[in-house]
């Protein structure tokens, strides 16, 4: 089988060149087992990096046919990454195409051949790659789809560990169909990859789009490992954004929750009238208006917090009639 292994990059100078001689190792170390063809490679994509990532790819490009390069115009984000190098590894083909130069012929069968499977992992590689041929077996097994998933989070801080969790049942709760402690380290068939084309949404959450669809599946147990180099890209803003990007892209729940809220400031506001009415019967009225401030400030912040949420529905609904480009390729070095 022909595999190849994605791997998004922004701003990985640092853990590139420590990172690229370990998939490689790893890739050659199939290739002797039988697992892979010889002809699998790894596909680094390049995401808008601001250092130099990019100069990096090319330099592993040019000493390893093993080696290709996808540069992303600007950064498009994580998720748009990751889609530009698996239908690029599933076409191989692109206008801005520059073969190896160690290849003779660009139009060899090695580039014609389409893959059989796609392998996403992150540049730091803190997921383990002695998976990566458990993922393969699993695939050979018949399996479209193998999510890699971790077994505990002992190396995550309190705070990380309680807000992932927490994050994982609230998908549940409102009706998201996901894998627990699974990131973006996965294997796709081709056509996984090619029905997943597709999927033609902006607000795009692949730990959701995937399990949705359907595909056999299979799991490949992890601990994650502490970074190469560098520091983790994803912020607090950046992973918030995402999981709201997950819950807005499959659940209206929360809409039902706004109707839940309004229904609840209702009944405080009819107890807070009753209560003002029986404090005018019996002469005990208390001077000031503490409970009428309280209601203005409740029910404003209510109002506040649900008009806030529909408008980032009717945002994400904004964006997605556009049909914008996803990303834009700038350089495919093949």
């Amino acid at each position: 089988m022909k595999l190849a292994i994605i791997v998004p990059c922004y701003n990985e100078e640092e853990a590139l060149p420590l990172s690229a001689p370990r998939l490689l190792d790893t890739l050659e170390e199939m290739t002797a087992h039988g697992l892979v063809s010889p002809q699998s490679y790894i596909l680094f994509v390049n995401d808008g990096s601001t250092d130099r990532t990019w100069s990096i790819i090319s330099s592993l490009h040019a000493s390893s046919t093993r080696v290709k390069g996808l540069n992303l115009v600007s950064n498009a984000g994580q998720q748009n990454a990751i889609l530009a190098g698996i239908f690029t590894a599933v076409t191989e083909m692109h206008p801005g195409s520059r073969p190896h130069p160690a290849s003779p012929d660009p139009a060899s069968i090695d580039n014609q051949q389409p893959v059989d499977a796609v392998i996403t992992i992150d540049a730091d590689l803190q997921d383990p790659l002695d998976c990566i041929p458990k993922m393969v077996r699993e695939f050979r097994n018949g399996y479209d789809v193998v999510y890699g998933v971790r077994n505990s989070r002992k190396s995550d801080s309190a705070f990380k560990r309680l807000s992932a969790e927490s994050f994982y049942k609230l998908q549940s709760s409102l009706g998201l169909k996901t894998v627990f402690n699974h990131a973006d380290f996965r294997l796709m068939s081709r056509r996984v990859v090619l029905e997943l084309r597709n999927y033609d949404e902006r607000n795009l959450y692949l730990r959701g789009i995937i399990p949705m669809m359907g595909y056999p599946h299979s799991y490949v147990e992890l601990e994650r490992q502490p970074r190469n180099a560098g520091n983790s890209k994803y912020s607090i803003p950046k992973m918030l954004a995402l999981a709201f990007d997950g819950i807005s892209s499959f659940s209206i729940r929360p809409m039902y929750l706004i109707l839940a809220l309004g229904a609840i400031a209702i009944a405080i506001a009819i107890a807070i009238a009753i209560y003002v009415v029986v404090s005018l019967c019996s002469g005990n009225v208390v001077p000031g208006w503490t409970s009428l401030m309280l209601s203005i400030w409740l029910v404003g912040g209510m109002m506040m917090v649900s008009i806030g949420l529909v408008g980032l529905y009717v945002g994400k609904v904004y964006l997605e009639t556009k049909h914008r480009p996803r990303y834009h390729i700038s350089d495919f070095l093949s």
